[in-house]
This record gives structure tokens, sequence and C-alpha cells, in this order.
């Protein structure tokens, strides 16, 4: 193997290289978004949980077919 250059280039020109030189840490200590994404996603969790339970619960289920069936009714 050869060994690397002591200095990166002042171009990178393939997308290997330019990844390779991309400052990820600079990002995720200076950008706020990374910090409260995981944060939010996990706070999330939950509401959508019983938003889900909510919608799928079989009352509603039982409206939704009964109103899909008037539907179905009305246009044949």
């Amino acid at each position: 193997m050869t060994e690397p250059t002591p200095r990166p280039m002042k171009f990178p020109y393939t997308f290997s290289a330019q990844l390779a030189q991309f400052p990820i840490q600079h990002y995720f200590k200076n950008q706020w978004i990374w910090r409260y994404y995981f944060v939010a996603f996990g706070l999330s969790i939950p509401l959508f949980y019983k938003i889900s339970k909510l919608a799928n619960s079989p009352g509603n289920v039982a409206k939704w077919a009964e109103s899909k069936r008037k539907e179905h009714e009305e246009h044949h």
C-alpha cells in the first residue's frame, strides 16, 4: 500500500475524497437538529401509538366499514 499524503487535496475531485474530508464532527457538535431529532423522535412514539390505537379501535373500524359499504352502494 502507498503512504497517505501528508496534507489533504485543495479540492477533492472524487466523491470518496469529498466524503473523507467532510467535517461530520463539526456538524454534530454545532447544529441543533442533531441534538433534538432523537429526543423528539423518542417523545413522539407514545403519541403515535395512542393515535394508532384510537384509529384502529373496533368501534371505529366498524363505523368506517359501514360508511364504505354505503358509499359503495351509492356508486353501484
